[in-house]
C-alpha cells in the first residue's frame, strides 16, 4: 500500500530521506510503514520548520529495521528516490491530491485531519496523480530533445483528466523505475542548477536544438548506491565527464580541482591550468555537491 511521509527541514530525526527515514515506533506509524514495504511512498514538507507545504519526492520502501539506539524509534530504508522537478502544492486544482482530506469539508479543519499522521496511506489514483504533476517537466515533449528523450519516453501515463486504474498506475511505478526517465529528470535538475555551464572550463554552450552541451555526472555513481539528487551531479562537457568518471580528476572539500597529471593525457592538461580555482558552482548553495558524494569520490580518485 502507497503513502506519504511527511519529513521537516531540521526535524531532529535522523533522517536522510534519499536512503532512509526515521520516525517514532508508535503503532500507527510503524503499521504504516509495514504497509508501504515493497511500495511508493510520496514525501511531503509540512508548512511547519519553514517547510514547503508540498510534495517533493518519491521513493519505494525497501526494509523496516529498529533504531538501536532509540529503542522507541525506527526507519524505514527506501531505493530508488526521485525528486520531483517541481514542489507539488497540497492543494493542487482546486482540491486535495489526497482522498480522505477530500472529505473533509471545512477547510479549516484539515490541519486537525492529519494531527497524528505523519505517515499514512495513500490511494493508487492519488499516488499516480501526484507524480504525474511532479514530473510534468521532465515529461513535457517540450523538453524531450534538452533532456535527451524520445516521443514515446515523454508520452504521458495516463489523462489528466480520467481517473488512473490498475493499469495506469502500473505505467507510473514502471516510469519511476526508467532509467531514461530518471536519467532526464536529474540532467534537468542538473544542467539547470548550473546554468547549463561546465563546472570545470565554465563554457556554456547551446546547440541549434536547444540542447546543452554539458552533461550531468553522478558524483556518486547510481552503480554504486548514489542517488539522483542535483547534489549528486556536476555539470561537465563530455570529455571533462569522460575523465570524472575515471576518477582522473576529482574535487577537494572546498571544490577545487584535484587532476592526476601522471594518467591525464597531456593534450588535455590545459584544461586545468587553474585547478586551484574553485569551479563554477550553482547560484543556489542547496544545489552544491554534497560533501559526503566527494568524499566518495575521492576515494577512488586516491585509488586509481
Amino acid at each position: 500500500m502507497k503513502a506519504v511521509f511527511d519529513t521537516k527541514p531540521n526535524s531532529g530525526y535522523d533522517d536522510e530521506i534519499t536512503r532512509r527515514y526515521h520516525f517514532p515506533a508508535r503503532s500507527n506509524y510503524l503499521a504504516a510503514a509495514r504497509n508501504a514495504l515493497g511500495d511508493w511512498i510520496v514525501y511531503r514538507e509540512p508548512q511547519r520548520n519553514n517547510g514547503r507545504r508540498a510534495y517533493i519526492a518519491v521513493a519505494r520502501v525497501s526494509d523496516i529495521q529498529p533504531d538501536p539506539v532509540r529503542p522507541d524509534h525506527a526507519y524505514a530504508l527506501v531505493e530508488d528516490f526521485l525528486p520531483f522537478d517541481r514542489p507539488v502544492p497540497f492543494a493542487g486544482q482546486g482540491a486535495y491530491w489526497e482522498a480522505p482530506l477530500r472529505e473533509i469539508e471545512d477547510p479549516n479543519r484539515i490541519g486537525q485531519g492529519l494531527q497524528g499522521k505523519a505517515m499514512r496511506p495513500l490511494a493508487d489514483a492519488d499516488f499516480a496523480a501526484i507524480v504525474a504533476a511532479g514530473l510534468s517537466e521532465t515529461l513535457a515533449p517540450e523538453n524531450a530533445i534538452r533532456l535527451g528523450l524520445g516521443v514515446d519516453d515523454v508520452a504521458q501515463p495516463f489523462a489528466y483528466d480520467m481517473p488512473p486504474g490498475l493499469d495506469q498506475v502500473r505505467r507510473v511505478e514502471a516510469m519511476l523505475v526508467n532509467r531514461k526517465i530518471r536519467d532526464a529528470n536529474f540532467r534537468r535538475q542538473v544542467c539547470d542548477a548550473y546554468d547549463n555551464r561546465c563546472a570545470v572550463t565554465g563554457l556554456r554552450i547551446i546547440n541549434g536544438g536547444g540542447r546543452a552541451e554539458v552533461q550531468a555526472a553522478h558524483i556518486w555513481s547510481v552503480e554504486t548506491g548514489g542517488p539522483d539528487v542535483v547534489q549528486n551531479g556536476l555539470a561537465l562537457s563530455g570529455t571533462v565527464h569522460w575523465l570524472f568518471d575515471r576518477h582522473l580528476i576529482s574535487l577537494t572539500d572546498d571544490y577545487r580541482l584535484l587532476v592526476s597529471h601522471n594518467k591525464v593525457p597531456a593534450e588535455l592538461r590545459s584544461l586545468f591550468a587553474k585547478q586551484m580555482d574553485r569551479i563554477h558552482l550553482p547560484g543556489d548553495r542547496r544545489d552544491w555537491p554534497h560533501p559526503a558524494y566527494l568524499e566518495r569520490h575521492r576515494q577512488g580518485f586516491l585509488a586509481a
